[in-house]
């Protein structure tokens, strides 16, 4: 089993800046990947950011230049810094992690998601 954790978000005002941290742990031999989604109210849930164990990180066109992601591998723990932050980014934003358990079968687990909200 794998348990992802979420930290750090919050109420923000339009300007603004937050990081959120994503914390993986249980039975893990390696993560492949760790990606970021968020979903606002009456919308699918969607990226935002994709970090590829070695490969390129991917971003949402809407917060390219604005948001940054990070992943310490050591710790299985990854960052979504996020700055400029405007009212179209209140969402609940989730951690996505997949990889291989010790035991050689792969997983793929989810935060349980933090609620960022962008209000003046």
């Amino acid at each position: 089993q794998v348990q992802l954790v979420e930290s750090g978000g919050g109420l923000v005002q339009p300007g603004g800046s937050l990081r959120l941290s994503c914390s993986a742990s249980g039975s893990i031999f390696s993560i492949a990947a760790m990606d970021w989604y968020r979903q606002a109210p009456g919308k699918e849930r969607g990226a935002v950011a994709s970090v590829p164990t070695g490969g390129i990180i991917n971003y949402a066109d809407s917060v390219k230049g604005r948001f940054t992601t990070s992943r310490d591998n050591a710790k299985n723990t990854f960052y979504l810094q996020m700055s400029g932050l405007k009212p179209e980014d209140t969402a609940v934003y989730y951690c996505n992690a997949e990889g291989i358990l010790t035991g050689g079968s792969t997983f793929s687990a989810w935060g349980q998601g933090t609620q960022v909200t962008v209000s003046s």
